[in-house]
């Protein structure tokens, strides 16, 4: 068993400005990090892209392109962009927004980039040989460059700290919002023998989240097809055409709310009155398949999202039932279910016009201060680039109470985990140890899961079989 192992940051370097006249290509190094309040900043530095036309932008005009598939920035960013010869096509101005993409383009957008603060918390590294090292991931630091996340992430921070030239190749892939195990690979050979291994199902994941209310003791098991409703939106729910998806939870423990208080304050836009609260337990979960947000998507659908989800337990998006055992895009007559629709649009709000503030209150570890505080537009805007600005994120936005605790392989011939993270401990004056810890043990878990494999084949039947099991669920 390997743990990981933390050093206390060193002293950053101080850092030239971004060039006040955009070139390119433009790839500032060294990076210009800083450390700050907790977080690690990148101050604003210019940045070019290079991207070869996707499929499905052949034929399309380009400005139609931008404004549909990237909607960090108004269209009439894009607009001047092509315009004033930041965008460009093979190297060269482009005539006008009404261009056509065509296959074999080579497009380039040259930014004045602004990139949101992450946990200044080190990439702890768990165990390093010359083929891998494997890495205990912070909450909120993406894996990959991603959206209005570039030099944040988890490649390119390890990049700045070996090389320039050193090139990270991540062999599975955590949520930004989820912290725990990682697996880097030096070199290719040694990338595609894990992924092999993670394909092939032999690899055994372990992760522990902490969920609101009671969940059911005992093995819960969870067989709900994952759709994707919105890729722009980050939006995935149960659906019956959706991919098979299977999640095996286990309670951990429960802790009951503090009997001096026994309702959650209404959030402010009067969605719901005020909630009895529920207490929160400590779940472990073996996903069997590794859909996109399914731990998150299950634990919702089941009545017990992740306390403090920005997506899946925000009661401004789902309402107060949060989605449990919701599986149609339409509401059904007589429950307080939104359309898809209007959650996609519900959504698209946060960190816009409003901050995720149903989060932070069912969220008891956080205090009033951080409750208040989130990240949200200022109404300020880039003297450079005009680019919309936007305030810190609160301490409970950096990540989400999921933890990917271990891997294993399947025959026992290696493991690693990392320590359980602070929100997963019992509460201060609480003693005992959490119940079933001893099956995290690889040999243990491989002959329990044994009898738990997914079966290749059609999603109707494993549907009508996890109804039942959900049904058994909600009435316990």
């Amino acid at each position: 068993m390997a743990l990981t192992t933390l050093e206390p940051p060193a002293a950053q370097p101080p850092f030239a400005p971004p060039p006040d006249v955009v070139t390119t290509p433009c790839d500032p190094w060294p990076r210009p990090y800083y450390l700050e309040d907790g977080l690690r900043r990148v101050a604003p530095y210019h940045f070019t892209y290079n991207t070869n036309a996707k499929e499905r932008w052949r034929g399309r005009e380009i400005f139609e392109i931008f404004c549909d598939e990237f909607r960090d920035r108004p269209a009439e960013y894009y607009k001047d962009a092509i315009e004033t010869g930041k965008i460009q096509v093979n190297g060269q101005p482009v005539p006008s927004t009404f261009a056509k993409i065509k296959n074999g383009d080579v497009i380039s957008h040259t930014l004045h980039r602004h990139e949101p603060p992450v946990t200044a918390k080190l990439i702890g590294i768990v165990h390093e040989d010359e083929d891998m090292i494997v890495i205990s991931k912070p909450a909120g630091v993406p894996v990959h460059p991603a959206g209005r996340y570039n030099y944040n992430s988890v490649i390119e921070i390890m990049r700045a700290e070996r090389g320039h030239q050193w090139n990270p190749l991540p062999c599975n892939r955590l949520d930004r919002l989820t912290s725990g195990v990682m697996f880097i690979a030096k070199h290719k050979k040694a990338a595609e023998k894990l992924t092999d291994q993670l394909v092939g199902r032999t690899v055994r994941k372990e992760y522990v989240a902490r969920v609101r209310g009671e969940f059911p003791d005992g093995d819960v098991v969870c067989e709900q097809p994952i759709l994707q409703i919105s890729p722009k939106l980050g939006l995935n729910r149960v659906r019956a055409n959706g991919k098979q998806a299977k999640t095996v939870f286990k309670r951990l423990a429960y802790y009951p709310p503090p009997s001096t208080t026994t309702t959650n304050p209404a959030p402010t836009n009067g969605d719901t009155d005020a909630l009895p609260k529920q207490g929160y337990s400590i779940v472990r979960c073996l996903p069997l398949t590794g859909r996109t947000h399914q731990l998150r998507v299950h634990l919702q659908f089941l009545g017990h999202p992740i306390t403090n989800d920005p997506i899946y337990a925000n009661r401004r998006v789902f309402g107060p039932s949060l989605g449990n055992a919701s599986s149609t895009s339409e509401p059904q007559i007589g429950t307080t279910q939104y359309s898809d629709e209007d959650i996609m649009t519900r959504l698209s709000r946060m960190g816009k016009e409003e901050h995720a503030e149903a989060v932070a209150y069912e969220d008891e570890m956080v205090d009033e201060y951080n409750k208040k505080k989130a990240e949200k537009m200022t109404g300020e805007v880039c003297d450079i680039c005009q680019t919309p600005l936007y305030s810190d994120p609160g301490v409970h936005e950096l990540g989400i109470y999921l933890h990917a605790r271990k891997y294993a392989d399947k025959d026992g011939k290696w493991s690693y985990e990392t320590t359980l993270p602070e929100w997963a401990l019992p509460p201060k004056g609480v003693s005992g140890v959490m119940k079933g810890m001893e099956e995290s043990d690889p040999e243990v878990l491989a002959r329990r899961l044994e009898e738990m494999e997914v079966k290749e084949g059609g999603t109707e039947e494993k549907v009508g079989e996890a109804s039942k099991e959900v049904e058994v669920v909600g009435t316990a």
